[in-house]
């Protein structure tokens, strides 16, 4: 027997066909909350520390007058000494203890923690869930990423996580944070991830995961946990005006921390690359004046003479675009990608000059041999310009050559060798909206060293004459940190 639908009902069917093939697609929501976080809790709670950190500070002595052997006033202030100590406790030592979190990575003992939980630490101790205390000895640590490696020696094999992809995080994942706040004991809060990314001007290398799970004082050095109960990051700092959580905390990603423990337990202490550059974002007048189409990469604003990227040919005024295979966003991006380079690898680099796109390579050096030696070098001492009596009005500024006398008297260093100083800056002017002052010093325009305030009028002709919308001006502040600014011609 064979079926047959009536015409009617066919198109119908036909027509309802057509029309469910055309709507858009059901929106995908996310998986409803947990109902429970405890069997997670219970599973990753045992590997989370409290970390005791205890500081031992010398009392200073009052200084008195020194007094000549058998003076009769001699045992009167003997006498008055030793009330005074015994009265203020002078002369004695006092504990100052600091308590913060941790968590095992290593079943054989090894802990990680914030470097400012245990940071001038004379005794460092690690306490567990079921309330042994063992002591700890500083494998290594890091001020710039805030991070620190503890190791202990326990009888029997430790509770231990293990850390995850951050990177595979995402804004709205459930998360939970285990620590020790205000001291009570280890807790369990919950939340999600609220932003990634984050800079809050803490150290060069920000790059922070954002929750809204609560983290409070004591947290410190605690782990956030995904639901996998993989560590994806490290609680680190929290924004309060009242050192209370309201709801933002920052974490280091598990991606970011790694590298650094890894470092840390190998050598016992970081070894970063190094370029030797200084730079700058990119902003739309400073790109134009580039001839670099849209904002992107780091600028170079100066080079260290003595750095790999000086004997590899970089230049101030370089757009770096890519380092070894990595696009470089912004300035922010580029010392991240440098210091996550080995020290002594030959990386190519992109980089953006006179429009046009150069690959050049370059061995990285170690930044912290670096900072080391800049410490104990003395800058050296530059040949002083000669003095010039010469000024004039160019750019919406008074601008001179720089001499002894303003070298004096705007406390110009020496590193600052040659070039125009601005002695005064109009208001309401580009120059005074890119935030120039009097002291700095405009060492460059439109690429060109300048010395004398009429190179500076005869460039700003020239633009005028090509068409050009800004002047790209390199200029150094009194200290002589440099940067360079797009100056509008109008």
């Amino acid at each position: 027997m064979t079926n047959k639908l009536p015409a009617r009902r066919l198109l119908a069917g036909l027509a309802l066909a057509g029309a469910l093939a055309v709507l858009p697609p059901a929106p995908v929501f996310a998986a409803p909350a947990p109902d429970s976080f405890a069997d997670l809790a219970e599973t990753v709670t045992p590997a989370v520390v409290n970390i005791s950190a205890t500081q031992v500070v010398e009392d200073k002595t009052v200084d008195l007058p020194k007094l000549p052997p058998g003076s009769p006033l001699d045992d009167m202030f003997e006498e008055y000494l030793k009330r005074r100590r015994q009265q203020n406790g002078e002369g004695r030592s006092h504990r100052s203890n600091s308590l913060g979190s941790g968590f095992v990575i290593d079943p054989s003992g090894i802990v990680v923690t914030n470097n400012h939980v245990i940071d001038g630490a004379n005794e460092v101790e690690v306490i567990f869930t079921d309330g042994s205390k063992l002591k700890a000895e500083v494998i290594g640590k890091d001020a710039k990423v805030d991070l620190a490696v503890l190791r202990v020696k326990p009888t029997k094999p430790l509770a231990s996580v293990k850390f995850g992809d951050s990177d595979k995080s995402r804004v709205g994942d459930w998360v939970i944070a285990v620590g020790n706040p205000f001291a009570l004991g280890g807790t369990v809060t919950a939340g999600i991830i609220s932003a990634k990314g984050r800079n809050i001007d803490s150290g060069p290398y920000d790059n922070y995961l954002q929750t809204d799970a609560a983290i409070n004082k004591g947290n410190s050095g605690g782990p956030l946990f995904n639901m996998a109960g993989e560590v994806i990051g490290v609680n680190t700092a929290i924004l309060s005006p009242s050192g209370g959580s309201i709801g933002i905390g920052f974490a280091t990603p598990a991606n970011n921390a790694q590298p650094v423990i890894e470092q840390l337990l190998k050598f016992g202490e970081t070894r970063r690359g190094w370029l030797g550059v200084r730079i700058q974002n990119v902003d739309e007048g400073i790109a134009e004046s580039l001839g670099i189409g849209k904002a992107r990469g780091a600028l170079i604003s100066g080079i260290d003479e003595k750095g790999p990227s000086a004997s590899a040919g970089f230049k101030p005024g370089d757009v770096i675009v890519t380092f070894d295979g990595k696009p470089v966003a912004d300035a922010r991006a580029l010392p991240k990608i440098v210091a996550a380079t080995p020290v002594g690898k030959e990386v190519e680099v992109i980089v953006i000059r006179d429009g046009k796109e150069q690959t050049r390579k370059v061995t990285l050096g170690r930044l912290e041999e670096n900072e080391a030696k800049a410490k104990k070098d003395k800058p050296e001492l530059a040949e002083k310009a000669p003095p010039r009596e010469e000024k004039t009005h160019v750019l919406g500024m008074d601008v001179a050559v720089l001499n002894d006398a303003l070298r004096e008297k705007f406390k110009i260093k020496d590193s600052v060798r040659t070039g125009v100083a601005i002695i005064k800056v109009d208001g309401d002017t580009p120059a005074a909206e890119q935030r120039l002052s009097p002291g700095d010093v405009i060492l460059e325009i439109n690429r060109q060293p300048v010395n004398a305030p009429d190179e500076i009028v005869a460039q700003t002709k020239a633009l005028k004459a090509d068409g050009r919308k800004t002047a790209l001006l390199l200029v150094a502040t009194a200290q002589g940190q440099s940067r360079f600014v797009a100056l509008a011609l109008d």
